[in-house]
């Protein structure tokens, strides 16, 4: 894992991003402190997704009851805003 300055990030930040792509993790420090670490991003798929959800429990009725409650005051704002115009 390399170490930089936040100076020297932002004057190479094309040749950082090009080494993160790569696979390298990169801290950035500031004051000789760390303040960050950046990595590359996890790519997501439609496998990781329904994983995910298979390990949430389905809302309850509670849950269900709460939504439909919320969307009544969404629902019945629909007006215009330029009728009178």
């Amino acid at each position: 894992m390399r170490t930089i300055s936040a100076t020297e990030a932002s004057r190479k930040f094309s040749d950082l991003l090009d080494a993160i792509e790569r696979g390298e993790t990169v801290t950035v420090t500031r004051g000789n402190r760390a303040v960050a670490e950046i990595r590359p991003a996890h790519r997501r798929t439609g496998r990781d997704l329904r994983q995910a959800l298979a390990e949430t429990s389905p809302p309850d009725e509670r849950f269900e009851a709460d939504i439909a409650d919320a969307l009544t005051y969404v629902a019945n704002d629909r007006t215009d805003p330029w009728a009178d115009a």
